[in-house]
């Protein structure tokens, strides 16, 4: 892009890179608009994309990407700067849209603007939908709203007539890769896993540099090596452990959020207080949930892995640092057996999504990933 200077936090986007200097002429030329709406399939970068708008909306030096007001919107600490997921299995509440009205309406505590970050936004329906109408027709002065969907048509048409619609394309395992390289360092076998497990380059940087969702994915493929040892027993033992180690990152967070939420204690009204504190809670179910979908992906991948085995088809597997276990796996394992292991994960990522304890979903999807691996003769 010549003649605009491209802020250092949407480097970022360098995969998307029309979506990047979009934003960065947009920034410019000082025409952004108060409603995006961020459309494309998962992994395409949208939140990636949403995190560096945001740095460069709050940052007093337009997006520097390394003062301190960028670095509360990485961590998801800065209190100007919200994200919001969907308060139940069925899509957002509409308690959730009112609590965002009140909180807009309210002046900014670090910096000169508000940002709202709205995933699955396709998940605003009804009276939700409605409620938010009305602020995006007549927004806050400084508040800017960011929806991240996959596609349109999956929306209120009234609520994507209010936002400019920016698209992005499906990013190829090549171009991911070679991202995740450009970010830190990394062998490709390793930003390939990364990649599978968390489902964005940017993401599956910060994946590949937390040794505690590491450990999850860790343990998830010893569990599953484990399986055809293992009693019943054993098998809740191992879920157990890898809820507790998913819930290992979430204590930082939890720190962080309790000293950003001290800083607003002069600032806030004593309900407005409770609405952040409040907000925090789903903010920290929405991150075991997440966390919880790594743990289910890092399966996945290793048993589409195994299915390629069982396939015969001479292709690569993903988990290369895990290939004696996709081999031992295979070895028990028909094609019908590893798809039918797969079902069962995808069972759990479902139960996950409607609310199903993350303890259950594990324990259940184990034993019917066990009983589906569990090789007999006469099924072959």
């Amino acid at each position: 892009m010549s003649g605009t200077s491209v802020p250092a936090a949407l480097d970022a986007l360098v995969d998307q890179p029309r979506v990047r200097d979009f934003l960065a002429t947009a920034l410019a030329e000082g025409r952004l608009s108060h409603a995006y709406l961020f459309l494309g399939p998962p992994g395409s970068g949208k939140h990636e994309a949403a995190e560096a708008l945001a740095k460069c909306v709050v940052c007093p030096s337009g997006g520097d990407a390394t003062c301190d007001e960028c670095r509360r919107v990485a961590h998801r600490t800065h209190p100007d700067v919200r994200w919001l997921t969907p308060g139940s299995a069925t899509g957002y509440l509409v308690s959730q849209i009112r609590e965002l009205i009140e909180d807009a309406g309210l002046a900014p505590i670090r910096s000169s603007s508000k940002v709202y970050v709205l995933e699955r936004a396709e998940l605003l329906r009804g009276g939700a939908a409605n409620a938010l109408l009305k602020t995006l027709e007549e927004p806050p002065a400084s508040t800017m709203f960011i929806l991240c969907g996959r596609v349109a048509d999956a929306m209120l048409p009234t609520i994507v007539s209010r936002c400019q619609q920016v698209p992005f394309r499906a990013g190829s395992t090549a171009s991911g890769v070679a991202s995740v390289l450009r970010s830190c360092a990394a062998t490709p076998e390793e930003a390939r896993v990364a990649l599978a497990v968390a489902g964005s380059p940017g993401r599956a940087v910060d994946f590949l540099s937390s040794a505690s969702r590491r450990e999850v994915r860790r343990l998830m493929v010893d569990t599953l090596d484990e399986l055809a040892r293992d009693d019943s027993w054993d098998v809740l033992l191992a879920a157990r452990r890898i809820v507790a180690a998913v819930a290992v990152p979430l204590a930082d967070v939890k720190q962080a959020q309790e000293e950003a939420l001290q800083e607003s204690h002069d600032f806030l009204t004593a309900g407005a207080l409770k609405q952040v504190a409040d907000a925090n809670k789903r903010e920290l179910t929405a991150r075991e949930r997440s966390g919880m979908m790594e743990a289910l992906a890092a399966a996945e991948s290793l048993l589409r892995d195994v299915l390629v085995r069982t396939e015969g088809a001479g292709e690569a597997i993903v988990n290369e640092d895990a290939a004696a276990v996709v081999d031992r796996l295979a070895a028990r394992a028909t094609t019908r057996s590893a798809v039918r292991a797969l079902d069962a994960v995808a069972r759990a990522a479902d139960d996950l999504a409607h609310n199903v304890s993350p303890q259950l979903t594990l324990e259940v999807m184990l034993l019917s990933v066990k009983e589906a691996l569990t090789w007999h003769p006469s099924s072959r």
